[in-house]
């Protein structure tokens, strides 16, 4: 059976370059013999999430939104493995990613159930894919309590879409390219396997 990864990059204008860090990761996929996709999320038609709750509603699991959101909610729920490449933004992700993570709510069922005293979603599907966050800082050194913000949110979100596995991390942008190396495999490896 074919392995599917799909890294959403969430590069925005800021200046932070997110190419080298999804090249890598890119790299990475290919060796072990994976099908990956990458996808520019400025270069897509994505509106922000309107909070409606028509995705639950009105048409379950399908945004009522008609726009690229539904495709990438689609391909998310279908690979094995997503990754999360995003400008490091105040510890999170940048604005286009958070747009189409906020867009995916239709994975999830409408319905709650309590998890280790925490109320969580009920499952839409039976199989979800594991979760990788990487985050390019402009920042160096890279500021460590950004990074622990950074890897609790990759972790709640792991959470909140019932990531089988999660792992995350910070390179810094234009640092040294062995080392931002090193540390996106040794982050893909804990998820992925070598």
């Amino acid at each position: 059976m074919e392995k599917r990864a799909m890294i959403l990059d969430g590069a925005t204008e800021s200046g932070v370059d997110t190419r080298r860090a999804g090249d890598v990761a890119m790299d990475v996929f290919r060796r072990g013999g994976w099908r990956v996709d990458r996808l520019a999320l400025r270069e897509v038609d994505i509106a922000p999430c309107l909070g409606c709750f028509g995705c639950w509603i009105q048409t379950p699991g399908l945004c009522v939104i008609d726009d690229a959101g539904r495709d990438v909610a689609r391909r998310m729920a279908q690979s094995d493995v997503l990754v999360y490449l995003t400008p490091l933004t105040f510890g999170g992700y940048s604005s286009e990613l958070k747009k189409a993570i906020d867009r995916s709510i239709p994975n999830l069922s409408p319905l709650f159930r309590t998890v280790r005293h925490e109320v969580h979603h009920v499952k839409r599907y039976a199989r979800y894919p594991r979760l990788v966050g990487i985050a390019v800082s402009r920042d160096r050194p890279i500021d460590p309590d950004e990074e622990e913000l950074f890897e609790a949110v990759v972790r709640r979100n792991a959470i909140n879409f019932y990531a089988p596995a999660n792992a995350a991390c910070l390179v810094p942008d234009g640092g040294d390219d062995e080392a931002c190396r090193r540390t996106i495999e040794r982050t893909l490896e804990r998820v992925i396997g070598p």
